[in-house]
């Protein structure tokens, strides 16, 4: 692959998570039927939140702090949590300089490190009910650094350990583990019959934990043709993962797919953004509609991240 292919497939993912959880940002937590009324089809502002179109909430906030740091070119740990406190204490990697969204287990987590003195990989909360989407919705800069980091080894193992961040129970590390997993797949082969490729991956790794039965509609050859009122867009790791997998399955272009996340209602931002990771890998950089890019605050900030990373990573 040429340099400047990969330049433009890092963009491609990072921009297509962060422009689709702006767009959803506008809407979090409205019910679906509702916006099957007054559907989203552009970039919105204000709404939730009192900010402008093109605001991004803490799902690319939290995914550019770790960006930040991977773009030294290596895996620092305790980096990574002082960039995640860094956001939530200061206010930096967010486009306003105010946190406005934090999930409660994200919060926790990295309380746990700075005041409590916990390890960073012993911050993740263990819970079966932290299962938020907390760190998946945050996982894509671990996901494009295995990828093309030549120095990046035993690539799943630390897909797991970046959940163990924030989110250490084994069923939040397999959904960004199957996420990565097609991931791979889609930005080795950008074309949709990478997602079944990728799954497949996923069954032959996980398959044998218990915690899979928590996945297997995905696994389901004929899950997308499940019906839109079955598919869950709460902020549920396992609904979050399956709705983003649905509307990339579902649909035929990038903006068709992240306006299909965002109007399925309830965790809007993060269910857009993990499907627009994808959407971006399939379809890439240029096929995101150049006036929500325009719209999208800090944009030369997030291009200067994603230039610093894709630098180090092929130097």
């Amino acid at each position: 692959m040429k340099k400047d292919d990969i330049l433009q497939n890092i963009k491609a993912v990072i921009f297509g998570h962060n422009v689709a959880d702006a767009l959803g940002v506008p809407v979090e937590f409205e019910d679906r039927d509702i916006l099957d009324k007054n559907p989203v089809t552009d970039m919105r502002g204000f709404g939730t939140y009192p900010y402008p179109a093109g605001t991004w909430s803490d799902d690319t906030s939290m995914t550019l702090a770790a960006l930040d740091s991977l773009s030294d070119g290596v895996v620092d740990w305790d980096d990574i949590m002082i960039k995640f406190g860094n956001w939530l204490q200061e206010g930096e990697y967010t486009p306003t300089g105010k946190v406005f969204d934090a999930g409660r287990t994200c919060i926790t987590s990295i309380i746990d490190y700075f005041a409590h003195n916990y390890k960073a990989l012993e911050c993740g909360q263990t819970n079966e009910h932290s299962n938020g989407n907390g760190s998946l919705m945050r996982i894509l800069p671990f996901v494009l650094y295995c990828f093309y980091n030549k120095e990046s080894n035993n690539d799943l193992e630390l897909i797991h350990k970046a959940s163990c961040l924030t989110h250490a129970h084994r069923r939040s590390q397999i959904a960004c583990g199957i996420y990565a997993e097609i991931m791979w797949q889609i930005m080795d082969k950008p074309v949709k019959e990478s997602v079944q490729t990728g799954l497949t991956k996923a069954s032959e790794i996980y398959s044998g934990e218990d915690e899979f039965k928590n996945y297997t509609r995905i696994f389901d050859k004929d899950f997308s043709k499940t019906d839109r009122t079955l598919i869950k867009s709460s902020g549920y790791v396992v609904d979050t993962l399956e709705a983003a997998i649905w509307c990339l399955l579902t649909t035929e272009s990038y903006s068709e797919c992240v306006l299909k996340a965002v109007n399925l209602g309830d965790d809007t931002d993060t269910v857009a953004a993990i499907a627009g990771g994808m959407a971006g890998a399939l379809y890439g950089y240029d096929f995101i509609p150049k006036e929500w890019l325009d719209t999208l605050a800090r944009r030369d900030y997030i291009e200067s991240l994603c230039e610093q990373a894709y630098l180090k990573w092929t130097e």
